[in-house]
């Protein structure tokens, strides 16, 4: 089954809402509070949408934040079955503080085409566009890693840019990259937007390596995949309810890595819309009875000539309940 290009709108849509519905806590010191207004946001325009939906991605069990939760169904039970991962505020210590980054990210799949991921930590690894297999790999060293595609690339080591988080839990990792004289971005928070990073040379990141959320995981992948660049990702369990949960799931080797073909397959819309400005998309603006939101979309569709439809949308919504309707712009 083909996906609709019609579906493009409705997400793009979406992530719109929700990030609208998020800005307005952009530098409140209220992370729950912008958290819940993207997700109930979210909820409700899904739940518009002519299709059934069930949730295979969900967010806020670690912190605690609500929930569009694994398993819920949306959508009007009208229309083709879609696999959804969710991340309705992306980076929420960014809109708390009013700090660049901040998105709402929604992915879709065909039925049964999306990896069904805990909700635990995942190690990934990512490099960008027509990197050849095997050139990285979470097994390798991070000398081996940069090496390999310092040669690919034609490139010396130094002038590699690597993106990480800057956490403890890297403390090795980034001395490594240090020791090699490789340019780092390190970011606070946000690692889908890190890796995303990857995905174009404008950008100026070569690589995209560490710790993060699983789920977050996932969602990268399946815009990465419209871009043709690689991904590896290996689960992290520490807490036998993390191990359990897991293998309900569907996980049944816990040291497993999955390459990008495995956790997101067949068809796929990826949106992510700019709460506020970043690397990636500009943030909500609001002029009066208008508001600007601007998307970063994938459109993997295996049935167009042009398989893959990268691009970012600026759109113009109507806040006025007397109107309707969009105007969209290429950027």
């Amino acid at each position: 089954m083909s996906i609709d290009k019609k579906y493009i709108d409705y997400f793009i849509n979406v992530t719109s809402k929700a990030a609208l519905a998020a800005s307005y806590f952009v530098g409140k010191k209220d992370k729950i509070a912008a958290d819940k207004a993207a997700t109930d946001s979210m909820r409700s325009e899904l739940n518009k949408i002519n299709m059934n939906g069930k949730i295979v991605i969900g967010e806020g069990e670690l912190d605690k934040a609500p929930m569009l939760y694994i398993g819920e169904t949306l959508g009007t039970n009208k229309g083709p079955s879609f696999d959804i991962a969710v991340d309705p505020l992306e980076g929420t210590n960014f809109a708390a503080n009013n700090l660049p980054g901040a998105l709402s990210v929604i992915a879709i799949s065909e039925k049964n085409h999306l990896f069904n991921a805990p909700e635990t930590y995942m190690d990934k690894i990512a490099v960008g566009q027509n990197i050849p297999k095997n050139v990285i790999d979470l097994d390798f060293s991070v000398k081996k890693n940069i090496q390999n595609l310092a040669d690919v690339k034609n490139k010396n080591p130094e002038n590699i840019t690597a993106c990480i988080l800057d956490r403890s839990r890297h403390k090795k990792k980034i001395e490594d990259l240090k020791n090699l004289k490789v340019k780092l971005k390190l970011i606070t928070d946000g690692d889908i937007s890190g890796a995303l990073l990857v995905s174009d040379e404008k950008y100026d990141v070569d690589i995209f390596l560490g710790i993060g959320g699983g789920p977050e995981g996932v969602l990268t992948a399946a815009a990465l995949d419209s871009f043709n660049c690689q991904f590896q990702g290996r689960f992290l369990f520490k807490e036998e309810n993390d191990i359990s949960r897991a293998k309900k799931m569907g996980v049944k080797d816990l040291n497993r890595k999955y390459n990008i073909n495995e956790i997101v397959t067949g068809d796929s819309i990826f949106c992510a819309t700019g709460i506020t400005s970043g690397d990636l998309v500009n943030g909500i603006r609001i002029n009066n009875n208008n508001y600007i939101s601007e998307t970063l979309v994938t459109h993997k569709s295996t049935n167009l000539k042009k398989k893959i439809i990268n691009k970012n949308i600026l759109t113009v919504w109507f806040l006025s309940p007397i109107k309707s309707g969009v105007k969209e712009f290429l950027i």
